[in-house]
């Protein structure tokens, strides 16, 4: 970038180290302990019921209130083989935490998610993959992209004997895991790690550097394999529509998470003096925060709504603004300031609800930055299925077993319909696809 205002640099080593440190600490054994025996382990669990995996989360932590936390991790792999991310990025606070009956009745819930991670932490350590492989059928199925719902189906699909080829745009697999979260949700390269236990199964192989309309292809796919799954993601982002919106300091913020979760030096990392995102999801609040702790001195969100209607929790937000982050509701983008072909600011415009419309108030106003990042969401890119898909809404149309309009194709993730974008509602469709894959190849 040519931008003077944006530099790398900022922060000593030190403080860039402690800045993108473990954001939640893993319990001991004796913490452990003492928090699972907060459980009432109620027998008609409403923690369970708001897990989109259905762990069975009294009967893990009675695992590891009973010292047995290899044992919690087998309950917790069997229903999700990705509960160790899950553990650390899953929005526990307005699912298992949310509806457990201590916080209902003293507003301080059980941990589930760091005794989620205590007991996937220990299996992980053991370096032993806690399922075995089924006997081979002699069916393969091409999983297309090695995201949380690529992998949870691969590992299931093995599980049943199939052999599994994954098919991966990208260098590394992992997908959001390993690319698109906060840098101090996951940190010691943990989304690798995670691959290989996932992986550890066997009768998996993955081919990296292989996108769908580019090195392969769904007809290629189908003619030879027995079956298909799509687990792609979104590849496209969403643009401002905005003058100037291609000038120089303004960036599109999964790119630029992406790059923050491969840097080895933080420090060689561009950041702006003041920094603007627009947005109001956890996109939105991951590039905030990650941008406050790369050195940026003033950083705002701008979001078009209320709190209430930000899709990033309460608990996000919050964290937002203890790290310094400063988050302006009812306010819209309408042009990017640009000097000399950069980014020297942003004209927003005051929103109000009027009978439940948005709309401007024609109230404007203008921001200063030197780095402008858009976090107002990713589209679904269907070019390579070349209308061989029903489509609904933009993705990919499923049923409930996510299978597509074709016989031999099913669909899971981000690309596919009616989803939550949540790492474990990706890892759930990847689970429930492969039951209906193994179904459909034994009968």
């Amino acid at each position: 970038m040519g931008h003077p205002d944006i530099a790398g640099r900022r922060l000593s080593k030190d403080a860039y180290a402690k800045n993108f440190a473990d954001l939640h600490p893993p319990l001991s054994a004796h913490e452990a302990l003492v928090e699972s025996d907060r459980c009432y382990f109620c027998y008609d669990a409403p923690c369970q019921q708001a897990c989109p995996t259905s762990i069975d989360i009294p009967m893990f932590i009675r695992q590891i209130g009973a010292g047995n936390p290899l044992g919690a991790a087998e309950t917790i792999f069997e229903q999700n083989i990705l509960g160790g991310m899950c553990a650390r990025v899953c929005p526990t606070e307005t699912l298992c935490e949310e509806a457990c009956v201590r916080e209902t009745a003293e507003g301080k819930p059980v941990k589930i998610g760091l005794l989620q991670r205590y007991a996937t932490d220990a299996q992980m350590r053991t370096g032993r993959q806690p399922f075995q492989r089924a006997p081979a059928t002699g069916k393969s199925v091409a999983v297309v992209g090695a995201g949380p719902a690529g992998l949870a189906c691969a590992h299931r699909l093995a599980m049943h004997g199939h052999d599994v080829t994954i098919f991966e745009a990208r260098k590394k697999p992992g997908g959001l895991n390993e690319y698109g979260i906060a840098a101090y949700k996951s940190v010691d390269g943990f989304a690798q790690a995670e691959v290989d236990f996932v992986l550890g199964i066997g009768g998996i192989t993955v081919e990296r550097g292989k996108a769908l309309g580019k090195q392969i292809t769904l007809e290629g796919l189908r003619k030879e394999f027995d079956a298909v799954f799509l687990g792609m993601g979104l590849q496209g982002v969403n643009a401002l529509n905005s003058k100037h919106e291609a000038t120089d300091g303004v960036e599109d913020a999964v790119d630029y998470i992406a790059e923050i979760r491969q840097a080895k030096d933080l420090g060689k990392l561009k950041v702006g003096r003041n920094v603007l995102v627009i947005g109001g999801g956890m996109t939105a609040i991951d590039i905030a925060v990650q941008s406050k702790l790369l050195g940026a001195e003033d950083v705002t969100i701008l979001y078009r709504r209320g709190a209430e209607q930000m899709k990033a929790s309460g608990f996000e937000q919050q964290l937002a603004q203890t790290k310094g982050v400063k988050i302006k509701h009812w306010v819209s983008p309408r042009k990017v300031l640009a000097k000399d072909g950069k980014a020297i600011g942003l004209e927003c415009e005051y929103t109000e609800e009027k009978k439940g419309k948005l709309g401007g108030t024609g109230e404007t106003f203008r921001l200063k930055a030197d780095m402008i990042f858009k976090a107002i969401g990713q589209t679904f890119v269907p070019d390579p299925m070349k209308d061989a898909l029903v489509l609904d809404g933009g993705r990919i149309k499923v049923d409930a077993s996510r299978r597509t309009s074709l016989p031999d194709v099913w669909a899971g993730g981000d690309c596919a319909a009616g989803g939550q974008d949540l790492t474990v509602a990706a890892v759930d469709d990847g689970c429930r696809a492969a039951e209906s894959i193994h179904e459909f190849l034994s009968a």
